[in-house]
């Protein structure tokens, strides 16, 4: 009865703080984060049409969580079903001569990782822009973010046990990666914001400047960003206006862009 109520728990705190829009302002830096994986950003560069619509696996991965935090188990269908779809024939063979590794976007370990980074930039972001997230907080929804990657069929003990165990899969798993000159191109792609309304476009710079100063810095270094002033400035500026408009603005616009995602999803069955 207990780890019954505890799962409930777990999922009214994920449904409550997945759909808040500050979270977005981590949607770059779990994006770069998958890129910088040398098979998820080979798989993405060779299989999806990222160079010409970057922003749509930021619209699918919006959806996902979205449906899986707030969706009707029809809309949660109908998205698991559309990932499963997509990633059936993305898969590559080890390519010696070039350097490229083999690469299946059914391997338990790349959804791992996926599911990571979408917890990781989570947790970082509301800890900077919600109210009262506190430690407690922090673990149960590490636990319900495991559903990300549970929905793509991972095995559950693929999921770190608690958080200790997550950090040192998390800090293991930076010291791997390594970013090509061709997904470097994929990153600038995402930020020119090619084929997007006008209105997305002008917030592209600074969701640009916002993901390098979140960026684990490994990572950053690896695409090529550094640090400015003006990008320390600028995403400190953002969270701060970030988190007064969490507190004050009133939960029906908060979760606007849930609303917009969960439509698309409904478009696709």
């Amino acid at each position: 009865m207990e780890q019954d109520e505890r799962g409930a728990q777990d999922r009214e705190l994920f449904s409550r703080i997945a759909p808040e829009a500050g979270l977005l302002l981590g949607a770059g830096r779990a994006i770069l984060l998958q890129l910088a994986h040398p098979q998820i950003g080979l798989a993405i560069a060779n299989h999806s049409d990222f160079a010409m619509n970057p922003l749509s696996r930021l619209v699918h991965t919006l959806g996902y969580i979205y449906a899986l935090s707030n969706g009707t188990e029809e809309q949660q269908r109908t998205i698991v079903d559309y990932v499963d779809s997509a990633h059936a024939s993305v898969r590559g063979s080890r390519d010696v001569e070039q350097g490229a590794p083999a690469y299946s976007a059914l391997d338990p370990k790349l959804q791992l990782w996926v599911a990571a980074t979408l917890y990781d930039s989570a947790r970082m972001i509301a800890g900077q822009v919600l109210p009262n997230a506190g430690p407690q907080d922090e673990e149960d929804l590490y636990r319900q973010y495991a559903r990300l990657g549970d929905a793509l069929q991972m095995p559950e003990h693929f999921w770190p046990e608690n958080l200790r165990a997550f950090d040192n899969y998390f800090d293991r798993t930076l010291e791997n990666l390594v970013v090509s000159e061709q997904i470097r191109a994929l990153a600038e792609e995402l930020f020119a914001g090619t084929n997007a309304p006008w209105w997305i476009r002008a917030g592209l710079p600074l969701m640009r400047e916002v993901t390098i100063a979140q960026l684990p810095p490994k990572v950053r270094e690896e695409f090529g960003y550094v640090v400015t002033e003006k990008v320390r400035k600028r995403n400190r500026r953002t969270v701060s206006f970030v988190r007064v408009a969490t507190r004050v603005l009133p939960k029906f616009l908060r979760q606007a862009p849930m609303r917009l995602m969960l439509r698309h999803v409904d478009r696709m069955s």
